[in-house]
């Protein structure tokens, strides 16, 4: 299990960009549309010697977006989280990239964890599996993380170097990312 991506949530993604920019320095990448859950993104390569082929993940409903007609995924149908993101965006979960999805499904399965089942999804030349509670909810305890499968590419391999690294991940009780940035070091820390 490696670490993937880091998941910064907005209430929209005007809101994540101006956070992006804000609080890191830099103004990330358009992304695209998760049609299967009503989301949108941008992104941003964090890629470093610790953590290779990482990035972090600005998301929030999209408004042009029919309801997806199940629960999207990071609590952000919750209605905590989306009170908690009109003060604004903030880093609410990680996700881990596994060679074999059904294979780390089964093991948490056999440790009594509920990380949800193998879902495909693609936007243009990506494509995944991923691991998705019929609830949406996250898996706070222990702050485990969303399990995920790619294709035969990964998205930070089509990102320029942003001039931020993940430099620390701790994932305990909470969430708490130490990152390099054009601002100097900064710690994330998770919210909601």
């Amino acid at each position: 299990m490696e670490t993937d991506h880091l998941v910064v949530a907005a209430a929209s993604l005007a809101q994540g960009g101006a956070w992006c920019e804000q609080v890191l320095g830099v103004t990330p990448l358009p992304g695209g549309k998760h049609a299967l859950m009503g989301t949108h993104n941008c992104l941003l390569n964090i890629s470093s010697a610790l953590y290779p082929r990482c990035y972090l993940e600005i998301i929030a409903m999209d408004p042009e977006a029919p309801p997806p007609g199940r629960a999207r995924w990071f609590d952000l149908d919750q209605p905590a989280l989306q009170q908690r993101l009109q003060d604004g965006a903030g880093l609410i979960h990680w996700v881990a990239r596994v060679p074999n999805l059904d294979a780390a499904l089964a093991q948490c399965r056999s440790e009594g964890v509920d990380a949800g089942e193998p879902v495909a999804a693609s936007r243009g030349a990506l494509s995944w599996r991923i691991a998705l509670r019929e609830d949406g909810r996250r898996l706070k305890r222990e702050a485990l993380p969303v399990l995920i499968e790619w294709g035969a590419a990964h998205p930070c391999d089509q990102m320029p170097a942003s001039g931020v690294q993940l430099l620390a991940l701790e994932a305990r009780d909470g969430l708490r990312a130490r990152l390099a940035t054009p601002r100097g070091e900064i710690v994330l820390e998770q919210i909601g």
